[in-house]
């Protein structure tokens, strides 16, 4: 998993050990705080899979190598596939899966809050008061 937070892989680890203990098929999962990119695609060497944020970058380059590395699939922990060359993961036959629907709610919750922020100079507020 690259770009790994201590709360993503605090969660990721209990939902790890409660698929584990409840399956035969186990998973293992190693953690970096580097993004993925072409200078750090060969961690991922001998995993099937590997884990990616929003600020990842999986390239033509950066997936050829992970290709010949032995990954099989590229797992995005979010809706999108914008950091991701589509074609080049087709071409290397590596497989894409992301976050289909990832929390409307919290998005539209988010985008509310900030336009009253706005409204409400926070954050003019807030470096006055600092």
């Amino acid at each position: 998993s690259y770009d790994a937070t201590s709360w993503a892989i605090d969660n990721f680890n209990v939902a790890i050990e409660k698929f584990n203990k409840e399956n035969e098929f186990k998973i293992i999962m190693e953690y970096t705080t580097d993004r993925l990119s072409s200078k750090t695609a060969t961690y991922a060497a001998g995993f099937d899979v590997v884990c990616l944020f929003v600020n990842d970058t999986a390239d033509a380059e950066t997936i050829r190598i992970l290709s010949n590395s032995g990954v099989k699939m590229i797992a995005n922990r979010c809706a999108g596939f914008d950091r991701v060359d589509t074609k080049a993961a087709l071409a290397y036959g590596v497989s894409l899966a992301r976050v289909p629907a990832y929390s409307p709610y919290a998005v539209a919750e988010f985008a509310i809050s900030l336009l009253m922020g706005v409204n409400r100079k926070i954050a003019r507020a807030s470096s006055r008061v600092k």
